[in-house]
């Protein structure tokens, strides 16, 4: 939502700005320097990535609209199910967990916890070190190491699109400067036209640059820090269970290793102490 309403103010304070000093709003309708342009940048798109990057693109776009999921309620649902799993792990031994390991999607203690087993990535990333965690002795420095390992790559692989939606908006404008070229040179190819026809022709080349520059700045390079920001988030909750899993490698209780995975929670969306420990005790209830 938030996009759609910074794009509202972009067209308005632009074309509404122009208006009120008194420009004629159809003179920047040109619809073919916006085919010139709109199409270079898709064509150079298309060249300068491959299939797997356009496929990531066009799958996190979409998502810009969306408001985050990552919110306080589903890193509480999160904390809960870690301390869950960890104190079965901790009451029961570890071979307990095998089966709600193995399907987490048949599980009790996952089911409890719909925002999360739709999180596939978290869940595979929990599924996964607890399946090593019930396979046999571990080193903590190891699995670290090897969590780290992961999440970069999730993170590199997450930068893709951000990078993509980047160089399309680095390239708008140079796009622009090119229809407004090509509008230059249709322009002197008609010098025998009439003096006001002939300002018509320059001012239509000259919307190819407006139109480049606003297209960039205004429209997609903002789209390449929200996909920035988005990234940055969903590496957030990998984060959150990597600490806690190896807090409790290290030997801290449940109730301290989900405090540790807590501490390490953006502000905006880290529940207080005492609402996790009040989440966690309605855990116990259920």
């Amino acid at each position: 939502m938030l996009v759609i309403i910074g794009y509202v103010i972009v067209l308005a304070a632009v074309f509404g700005g122009f208006a009120l000093a008194g420009g004629h709003l159809a003179a920047l309708f040109q619809p073919v320097e916006l085919l010139m342009i709109g199409g270079s940048a898709i064509g150079a798109f298309l060249v300068g990535n491959s299939g797997k990057a356009i496929k990531a693109t066009m799958k996190d776009l979409p998502n810009v609209f969306k408001g985050s999921k990552y919110d306080k309620a589903l890193y509480m649902q999160l904390m809960g199910l870690l301390f869950e799993i960890l104190a079965k792990v901790r009451k029961e031994g570890l071979m307990a967990i095998e089966n709600d390991v193995e399907e987490p999607e048949q599980s009790p203690i996952f089911s409890k916890y719909p925002a999360i087993l739709a999180e596939h990535h978290a869940i595979e990333f929990i599924t996964d070190y607890l399946r090593l965690m019930v396979g046999g002795n571990l080193d903590a420095m190891e699995i670290e190491n090897l969590m780290d390992c992961e999440m970069d790559t999730h993170h590199q692989e997450g930068a893709i699109p951000a990078s993509c939606i980047q160089k399309v908006g680095d390239g708008l404008p140079a796009f622009g400067i090119v229809a407004a070229v090509m509008g230059v040179v249709h322009t002197m190819e008609s010098v025998g036209l009439p003096p006001q026809e002939l300002g018509m022709l320059i001012a239509a080349a000259l919307v190819g640059t407006f139109l480049g520059i606003l297209l960039s700045y205004g429209f997609v390079t903002p789209l390449s820090s929200k996909l920035e920001q988005r990234l940055e988030e969903s590496s957030k909750i990998l984060e959150c269970i990597k600490v806690t899993l190896l807090a409790n490698l290290n030997g801290y209780s449940p109730a301290l290793a989900v405090e540790f995975g807590r501490k390490v929670l953006f502000s905006t969306e880290r529940p207080s102490f005492l609402e996790l420990e009040e989440f966690v005790k309605s855990t116990k209830t259920k």
